[in-house]
């Protein structure tokens, strides 16, 4: 694949707008990231242009790929942002679809003082595709049914003419597995990734996390991108999955913390 300035499998330090600029159009298969949302994250005094970046997202993703957009808000003298339904609705402007709205609930929040309020336990993933989604490799979990019998009752239109109502059984066996729910729990904290490094990052996500996506939304040999990489997950666990990875990140200190997890990997074969 031409990717014009950039070679693939390698993390680039530049601002991800003037980076995606350079790249071809319909070039990224699957986008799994998470912006410096809100003031939840101190980045390091970089700015945040999430119109630009929304627009060359859609722009670079083939037709049929997926951006997994993980966000929360900040909540400020009691009043919740709002920014990450403002951005999903963005996304929808410049031609994505909503495709789902996920959930990524931790299992072992730290706990925090709040007056007249539930803990917060939660982020939300926005999946966008750019029109019909081309891979759905389902996760899939236990039916706790399997193997019953059961019958579901229909009401259909009898004729276009009358609108008469007729009943209509449809009779099936309940399957041994079933795709997973779209809440999906991980644990939070010291466990997240098993290098030690990647905490120097205000906030990463579960490795497992970005796993699940990449393993779910592509396939062996397509492009994961990460925009605003940070230290690096996306690109790891693409790596590992025997995907292409590109990342980019505007801090050279999270870029150089990226590169060397990616050095610790030898072989797809021994983590498979």
């Amino acid at each position: 694949m031409d990717l014009i300035e950039f070679d693939l499998n390698n993390i680039y330090c530049t601002d991800c707008v003037a980076g995606m600029k350079k790249l071809p159009s319909e070039c990224v298969d699957l986008t799994v990231t998470s912006p410096p949302y809100d003031n939840l994250r101190n980045y390091k005094g970089f700015n945040f242009d999430f119109v630009s970046i929304a627009k060359e997202l859609y722009r670079i993703t083939k037709s049929g790929g997926v951006v997994v957009w993980v966000i929360n808000d900040a909540t400020i003298d009691g009043n919740e942002t709002g920014t990450s339904f403002r951005q999903a609705l963005y996304f929808k402007e410049v031609g994505f679809y909503l495709y789902d709205t996920m959930i990524y609930h931790k299992v072992n929040p730290v706990p925090q003082v709040h007056q007249r309020r539930y803990q917060p336990c939660f982020e939300y993933m926005f999946v966008f595709s750019k029109g019909k989604v081309k891979t759905f490799n389902p996760l899939l979990i236990d039916v706790k049914s399997a193997g019953n019998f059961y019958r579901l009752k229909r009401k259909t239109a009898a004729s276009e003419d009358q609108g008469a109502i007729k009943s209509k059984d449809k009779h099936y066996i309940a399957n041994e597995k079933q795709p997973r729910y779209n809440i999906w729990d991980y644990n939070v904290g010291s466990i997240v990734s098993e290098d030690k490094e990647s905490f120097t990052h205000p906030a990463i996500f579960p490795e497992e996390l970005a796993k699940d996506h990449i393993f779910t939304w592509s396939n062996k040999g397509d492009l994961v991108f990460d925009p605003m990489c940070g230290s690096g997950t996306t690109c790891k666990m693409a790596k590992l999955l025997d995907r292409n990875y590109l990342g980019f990140d505007i801090s050279k200190e999270y870029c150089d913390v990226a590169e060397n997890r990616l050095k610790k990997i030898v072989k797809v074969e021994d983590w498979l």
